[in-house]
């Protein structure tokens, strides 16, 4: 392990105020709706923007190459302001931080709908990306607030709220092509809608304090990080990694491995997405009556078990199951990791996410340009089945950290 923490210098620990542990329950559920549609409108944004790519990237005459340069400024932006996210949640508040950026989000995704030439349009994603960076951060440990309060787990719910707004805002933007929209109009649409949520809820969301402490005299400026953030940001990452073949990868595979004909490609990515979906709606249960230790391990041979029965068994109705058994398998443990990360006692809550939300982006940015290298040299198959060994890696290394049921 490396020996270099800078994060250590602000460890810290969110205080919730007493005045929402002794709320009524009707008051809670209040603030969970409130956050879960904070979740949703996240998750509205990026898909209104991913259902309109095809059509940006014929408007400004982009080859596959270019738009595929272009697309790397979103996770460019990310990455850059990861090491200031936690930092300023931490500072200002979860709270005002994803009031702020998730309007910026918004702000973003309509000057998205503007750009007249890659540059733009690359401007437009590397902000998109900061913003987006930084409500992921701020939701997050709401969400991990909000969990606190109603003392059971709820995280998987809120991400199962995202994936909810994956499939809606897919389905808007096949309403907004059918009625000849142009991007920017559609963005626009959305926006408000999203505006709309964020009046109507942000009274509600938690308000937690965060008390940075002095750096005290002689302590170390390069401290070990905490071993358990580690592991869970390694699990993260290959979680994550999975998630991110699937989505990039998925309809390829059933093109040209599995031959399904005509629109039958898209029924790969189509059952992993219902099931991811549905898994983090239902994950929270089967945490809560299973222990989150198992259904991690569980999660993780799911997910071996799916790729690898798509690459023993390339056939349609196979593979179909196959792709379901994997979304079932990366629902929960992306939303149990950053639960656990929350809550460690030693981290502030906006850094804790920080540390592992850095370690795990990494799996969905480096995860489907690796698969292209690995098919490019031995076989999409063999590629599929490299990633299928990282669901045996999380289980095994879910059995090495000590998880709380």
């Amino acid at each position: 392990m490396i020996d270099f923490n800078p994060l250590a210098l602000f460890q810290t620990k969110g205080k919730i105020k007493k005045v929402y542990r002794e709320a009524k329950a009707s008051y809670l559920n209040r603030i969970r709706f409130a956050v879960g549609m904070f979740y949703f409108g996240m998750g509205l944004s990026f898909a209104t923007w991913a259902s309109r790519i095809p059509d940006i990237k014929t408007a400004l005459h982009l080859s596959e190459g270019e738009l595929g340069s272009v697309l790397f400024a979103l996770p460019v932006g990310q990455l850059i302001i990861m090491p200031f996210s936690g930092k300023m949640v931490t500072k200002f508040g979860s709270h005002r931080i994803l009031i702020f950026s998730l309007i910026m989000y918004v702000f973003s995704l309509t000057n998205l709908g503007l750009a007249a030439s890659a540059l733009q349009l690359s401007l437009g994603l590397f902000t998109f990306g900061i913003f987006g960076n930084l409500a992921n951060i701020a939701v997050n440990t709401q969400g991990v607030y909000t969990e606190t309060l109603f003392k059971k787990n709820i995280m998987s719910s809120f991400h199962g709220m995202w994936s909810f707004a994956g499939f809606t805002g897919a389905l808007v933007g096949l309403g907004m092509l059918s009625l000849h929209l142009t991007p920017y109009h559609h963005f626009i649409i959305v926006g408000i809608v999203v505006l709309l949520m964020v009046a109507f809820n942000f009274k509600f969301l938690v308000k937690a304090k965060e008390k940075i402490k002095p750096k005290k005299e002689g302590k170390k400026l390069f401290t070990k990080p905490d071993s358990s953030l580690l592991w869970l940001g390694i699990i993260g990452f290959c979680s994550m990694a999975s998630e991110g073949v699937m989505f990039d990868w998925s309809g390829i595979y059933f093109k040209d491995i599995v031959k399904a004909p005509g629109a039958l490609v898209i029924l790969g990515y189509t059952s992993f997405m219902i099931m991811m979906a549905s898994g983090r709606f239902i994950g929270d249960a089967m945490n809560n009556k299973f222990g989150r230790k198992r259904v991690m391990q569980i999660s993780g041979c799911m997910i071996s078990l799916g790729l690898f029965t798509a690459v023993f068994f390339p056939y349609i109705i196979p593979c179909t199951i196959a792709f379901m058994i994997v979304g079932l398998g990366v629902s929960t443990i992306v939303p149990t990791v950053y639960s656990l990360a929350g809550k460690n006692p030693t981290v502030s809550a906006g850094e804790a996410l920080t540390i592992v939300s850095s370690v795990s982006f990494l799996g969905f940015l480096m995860g489907p340009p690796v698969i292209g290298y690995v098919a490019e040299t031995l076989g999409l198959k063999f590629s599929f089945a490299f990633i299928g060994i990282f669901g045996v890696l999380i289980a095994f290394m879910v059995s090495k950290i000590k998880v709380s049921a």
